[in-house]
Order: C-alpha cells, then structure tokens, then sequence
C-alpha cells in the first residue's frame, strides 16, 4: 500500500483491465431457484456437413456453461452424423435459407453461433447476414468470418451492436488488417464493427466498442489444439443466451476456457475443456 485510495480510480476512471472474474462475476447468470431449463437460454448452432465435430464440440460447450438447452441447425443431408452425437443436443433439418430465417427468427432462440465447421461459402454468408438482420444476439467465428474478408464493411453494416466476433490473428488480418499492436488493433477493431472482438491468442485481448478492453493471462499452451476454438466460441454463446452481456460473456468465457485447461494440464483436447467445466465453475 502506497496510500493511494481506491477511490481515486473513480476520477481516473480506467478502461483496460486483466480478464479476472472481478471484472464480471456479478453478471454471471448462476442457476436461479425458479429457474427452467427455457429460462436459462435457449443456444442455436449453426451446423456444417463436413467437419461435423465443430458445431457438436460448441453446442455441449453452450450447455455445459449453463445453457438451458441447444439446438444444431444443418443441412439434412448431415442428419446421421447430427442425430448420433451427444445427447442431449437437439438437431433441426433444414434444406435451404428460407428455412434457416424461419428458425432464426423463433423468439426463444435467444443466441445464434455461426462458423465452427460451416464451410467459406456463400449459405455462411448468407447465414451470417440473416441473424444480424433478425437482430439477433450472434456469435461469428470461423468461416462466418473468413467469408467476408473480400468486403468487411458489408459485415460491419450488418452488426447493431448484437454481435461478438472470435478470430484468432490470421481471422484478424483478413478483417482488419495485420495486428501491429494487439491491444490497440483490437479496441480499432471493436470500434469499426460495432461488435465484441475477441482477438485470440496466448494474450487473448477482447474490446468492446465503447472503449473497454481486457488482456486475459490464464491460458496455457495445452489450448493449441483441434477444437478449441469451437469450445469457446460454445462458451461464450452459451453465457450470451442466458442473458450476460455481451462483453462480459466474451470476457468471462475466455477466463473460463483458460482456467479449465490450466486445471486439466498436458495432455488436453477440446472434450476435455468443456469436461473440466463444472469444477471451474464450483470454484466461482
């Protein structure tokens, strides 16, 4: 203590913070006694029809972070592979974007995540475009990111504020350009979209639009592995349908990823994170 009063902090009145649950802990959205399973959120998943794993891996995320229920949405033609994954995820056919918006547009759909597995092709495009307009709270990541490196402002149009975006640095430049300064190139980034960003990394820095920034510091090298990144974007689109906003549940779903595969240590995959989950969140 070098007598400076914390209430000093209210004059200086600081933007960036280390990601610890300080920062976010009275927003976590812990089971309620009345609490249903439509009341704790309702997690929608957008599915691919060939790395099938992507959106299985982000939908058990989703419910094992407190999401009352998830849904895959896919193509019918990837039926077999959906039906047989985990259990308690439920799965909807569709065949073409009409029936994409219909069940996009369901109020109790409170969280969209497009990307894991979805494939760089126009239907994502399309996809992405459509929860934006339905305003829709959405979780981009991926190849929902990737699709609009040849016109990122058409992205950032879309975006009123209901979006987070999860690159990783080679996402990032697609978008934004080379990350010079991490920290700074982020908060540019926030600002430009109007989204939540989520730059990835050993450092993982997330912005906010208004100016808040936090620089996470929890997250071993074990993470570098297939499927991480699907756990996570799962984790944070399974706080945001359980009503935390938007920056804190980035926040908090990067802490949460970090902590979880610290405790588990060498050795981890991606079914690991999502496993070690419950006992990261009995510790808060």
């Amino acid at each position: 203590d070098i007598g400076i009063p914390s209430s000093v902090l209210n004059s200086i009145k600081p933007t960036l913070f280390e990601n610890t649950p300080a920062n976010w802990l009275e927003q976590f959205p812990f089971p309620k006694f009345k609490d249903h399973k439509y009341s704790r959120g309702h997690a929608v998943i957008s599915g691919g029809t060939l790395m099938i794993g992507a959106a299985r891996l982000a939908a058990n995320a989703a419910r094992r972070v407190g999401a009352g229920l998830t849904t895959i949405i896919a193509d019918k033609v990837a039926v077999d592979h959906y039906i047989g994954g985990n259990l308690g995820d439920m799965y909807w056919p569709i065949s073409n974007q009409y029936e994409f918006h219909n069940f996009i547009k369901e109020p109790r759909g409170k969280a969209v995540l497009i990307g894991p597995g979805n494939g760089v092709n126009e239907e994502t495009r399309k996809k992405v475009i459509t929860a934006l307009r339905l305003r829709k709270i959405t979780v981009l990541d991926a190849d929902a990111l990737t699709i609009f490196e040849d016109d990122p402002e058409n992205l950032f149009t879309w975006i009123k504020g209901f979006a987070v975006l999860t690159p990783h640095e080679g996402e990032f430049s697609r978008l934004f350009g080379e990350p010079d300064n991490r920290l700074k190139s982020c908060q540019n980034a926030a600002e430009r979209s109007g989204a939540v960003v989520v730059l990835k990394g050993p450092d993982t820095v997330i912005a906010a639009p208004d100016g808040r920034a936090v620089i996470n510091g929890n997250a071993p090298p074990t993470l570098a592995t297939a499927g991480s990144g699907d756990a996570l974007a799962g984790f944070i689109t399974g706080l945001l349908c359980q009503g935390m906003p938007a920056f804190e549940s980035a926040c908090a779903g990067v802490w949460l990823h970090g902590e979880a595969a610290r405790l588990f240590g060498i050795g981890l995959t991606a079914e690991d994170i999502i496993e070690r989950m419950p006992e990261v969140l009995a510790s808060l």
